[in-house]
């Protein structure tokens, strides 16, 4: 499907992109997809941690993410960002390219 969706809407040219990226996601919850479908789209490398039905690790997620326990939620570069919408005005801000292009600072 993201072959499919590559091919119809090719994006821009690759994106070195170097941050870390960090989404908590449930297999089939329609704005996980969506928000995985923008960071492929900007090629930028990213750890999904599938947490359907681990009440372990969602209470990881919740506690990073000040509390939020609704997926997804997204870390860049450790930073907790928020979910679907929150990426997505990122990207319309132009705000969210220079984030992924930054790495971390250790």
């Amino acid at each position: 499907m993201l072959d499919l969706l590559r091919n119809l809407f090719p994006g821009k040219p690759a994106n070195p992109a170097i941050a870390t990226v960090e989404i908590y996601t449930w297999q089939t919850c329609p704005y996980c997809i969506r928000a995985k479908l923008l960071l492929n789209w900007k090629q930028a490398a990213f750890t999904e941690y599938k947490i359907d039905g681990d009440e372990a690790a969602r209470a990881t997620m919740a506690t990073r993410a000040n509390g939020r326990r609704s997926v997804p939620q997204i870390f860049i570069n450790g930073t907790h960002i928020g979910g679907c919408d929150e990426l997505h005005a990122l990207n319309r801000e132009g705000k969210l390219d220079p984030m992924l292009s930054v790495a971390a600072v250790d």
